[in-house]
């Protein structure tokens, strides 16, 4: 491709039922050369009709919209068009919410209070298979839903190599991937996960990271979260 050869840009359809919120995502998305908002809708129903008639590449869901809810829209887009990308997007965030987002497909959880480079961000990087989620949004869901405290009194020891698979599951990368990385087999590596689990106490890999970046044992970036390793 040479430089003068037009930029792909990501076809996005908003679906919030706030018209100026989304009159004005709308606008700083076409403001963006990468990207541009194809269409409006209000309605879960409108969602699903114009899924079919646009074939966005994205979709930013409000979870509460005129005539239900956003989520069993994406649940329907997601099994007519599964190479569709879903952001679930709330003003009121909830583990609840959360957990149906996961459930749906939905590559991002974000909240409306976010920031737009966030979105952006989101936008251009989340794929399916993953679920992207603000660092603080997480820490406040693992809080309420795993009952994870502020403060630890024991700092699990791991090894280099469960160091390491820990890193890459911050960093929203599944089994598959993580043994590709580091040069071992999925079934090898399902074993260091089953032993960080073990180790951190926790139930799941969204729940270990959470618990890991709380004891400073991974950075911090924005995460991506697996939500299934086979």
């Amino acid at each position: 491709m040479d430089g003068n050869s037009p930029v792909a840009r990501i076809r996005i359809l908003v679906v919030d039922d706030h018209l100026t919120f989304a009159e004005l995502l709308a606008g700083a998305l076409d403001q963006e050369p990468d990207l541009v908002c194809v269409g409006h809708a209000t309605s879960a129903a409108d969602a699903v009709r114009m899924c079919d008639e646009l074939r966005p590449d994205l979709v930013i869901m409000d979870v509460q919209l005129s005539d239900g809810d956003g989520l069993t829209a994406s649940s329907t887009i997601l099994q007519k068009y599964p190479r569709t990308r879903v952001i679930v997007l709330t003003a009121h965030a909830t583990t609840e919410i959360f957990e149906q987002a996961a459930k749906t497909g939905a590559c991002a959880f974000l909240t409306k209070d976010g920031s737009l480079s966030t979105m952006l961000q989101t936008i251009r990087h989340a794929q399916p298979g993953s679920m992207v989620v603000t660092p603080g949004l997480v820490a406040a869901q693992a809080t309420f839903r795993y009952g994870i405290q502020e403060q630890h009194t024991r700092i699990p020891s791991l090894t280099p190599r469960e160091a390491a698979v820990l890193e890459l599951m911050g960093e929203g990368k599944d089994v598959r991937i993580i043994a590709k990385d580091l040069g071992v087999s999925p079934h090898t590596c399902r074993g260091y996960v089953k032993s960080i689990l073990s180790k951190l106490g926790a139930h799941s890999q969204l729940e270990a990271v959470v618990i890991a970046s709380r004891l400073n044992l991974i950075r911090q970036p924005q995460q991506r979260f697996p939500v299934a390793d086979h």
